[in-house]
């Protein structure tokens, strides 16, 4: 890759991260609070599946949701003519260091004003949260919709409310309880991506070896493919504008293996994903897992790279992190940059519909990270940026432990 592209797929990469993580912080910080009960003492608690369905459900709005039941999207959040393509769920990007849990509407021009485009609900529910988040471009709101008890959905970055939601929000604030129906406007969006996800309380994600290590984003382990929810027509449009073709399209989060490296890691004693409620949570986040476009690489994830969080592929793309356990000793990863490169092998400017792409090592390493588990949930790890691998013998005085 000459320097040139280097630098277009840097500018390009900084131009997802403020994009999609202009807020990451906050919305991590603030979206914790008001849970009633942890998700993983409701799924190892007493009761019948149902039962505990209904009390995540509860837990997850307020206790406002009622009845059991699946949705069906009769409705987009945005025009097809407003949105350019869909970003499926397992995304890593600066702050978000472990697998997104959402999926993304990319709006149809990125430098487009906020309140650029309508937002709509997407099936019959009730709205019962509203959370706003100030910030130096103005108020953004995230949005809980419970359809049942079973089946909710929510957004987050709407840069405004529209009609009766806002009249709603203003009187009664987070005590919002609003029927709405699918195809109603909730609100808009402009110069910025729109968060999406599916919450389906009836079973959990079983690649999270600790449920626990999630309690503090509670909804986390109730993420749902929404594809199967929306009408034929609508799966039709969604699913063509989704550059993910390997199974699962819709995208995935949970890649934790029991014993081997792949998958997420928390420094040890820090309190799981949310880090003890600090707002930069994410430094004490690792994450190795396939890469969302191509799995036949893997991504690297680090909180805390240098002081940053960055992330990588290996140059070599090998050892394969679902294969490296304890037997496997001291592992080292030649990091570098990447990009992906569509059918035709031009570059992808990550911002239009493609399919079949593939991971392109930049072929320039930057750094080097080595990792040993020390016993099936310990892993040892340790950064080493500007460094290749070849000048590095052995850990030093950044090391850290991490466990799940």
């Amino acid at each position: 890759m000459s320097h040139e592209s280097q630098k277009g797929f840097h500018l390009t990469i900084i131009a997802l991260v403020i994009l999609i993580l202009g807020v990451v912080g906050l919305v991590g910080y603030k979206v914790i609070s008001n849970q009633p009960a942890t998700s993983s003492s409701i799924i190892s608690g007493s009761g019948s599946v149902e039962s505990k369905a209904v009390k995540a459900g509860k837990s997850l709005s307020a206790n406002k949701c009622v009845g059991t039941g699946d949705a069906t999207f009769t409705s987009l959040p945005m025009k097809p003519e407003d949105f350019s393509i869909l970003i499926p769920y397992g995304l890593v990007v600066g702050g978000h260091v472990t697998p997104i849990d959402h999926q993304y509407f990319a709006p149809k021009d990125h430098n487009s004003a906020r309140d650029s485009y309508p937002v709509y609900a997407m099936a019959d529910a009730t709205i019962v949260d509203i959370q706003p988040r100030a910030n130096d471009r103005g108020t953004e709101y995230r949005f809980v919709f419970a359809h049942s008890c079973t089946f909710l959905y929510y957004y987050d970055l709407v840069t405004s409310l529209s009609g009766k939601v806002k009249q709603a929000y203003d009187k009664n604030n987070r005590e919002i309880n609003l029927p709405i129906k699918a195809g109603e406007q909730v609100g808009a969006i402009g110069g910025q991506t729109l968060d999406f996800a599916v919450w389906r309380t009836n079973g959990t994600l079983k690649g999270f070896i600790v449920p626990s290590h999630y309690d503090g984003e509670g909804w986390k382990i109730y993420t749902t493919n929404p594809f199967p929810y929306y009408t034929p027509e609508l799966r039709a449009i969604v699913e063509a504008r989704n550059p993910r073709v390997a199974e699962p399209v819709e995208g995935k989060i949970d890649y934790d293996i029991d014993g081997k490296l792949v998958g997420n890691w928390f420094v040890r004693a820090s309190g799981g994903y949310i880090g003890g409620q600090k707002q930069e949570y994410w430094k004490t986040h690792l994450s190795i897992a396939p890469d969302l476009y191509d799995p036949s690489h893997f991504t690297i994830s680090l909180g805390d790279y240098g002081g940053q969080a960055e992330q990588f592929e290996d140059l070599d793309n090998a050892p394969d992190p679902a294969t490296v356990g304890v037997d496997a000793g001291l592992v080292k990863y030649d990091l570098t940059s990447w990009n992906y490169l569509t059918s035709t092998g031009a570059n992808w400017n990550r911002d239009s519909v493609a399919k079949g792409l593939t991971a392109k090592s930049s072929g320039q390493g930057v750094g080097c990270l080595l990792a040993q588990l020390t016993s099936t949930r310990i892993l040892k790890a340790e950064p080493f940026p500007g460094k290749s691998c070849s000048m590095i013998t052995g850990f030093a005085d950044s090391v850290k432990f991490y466990e799940r």
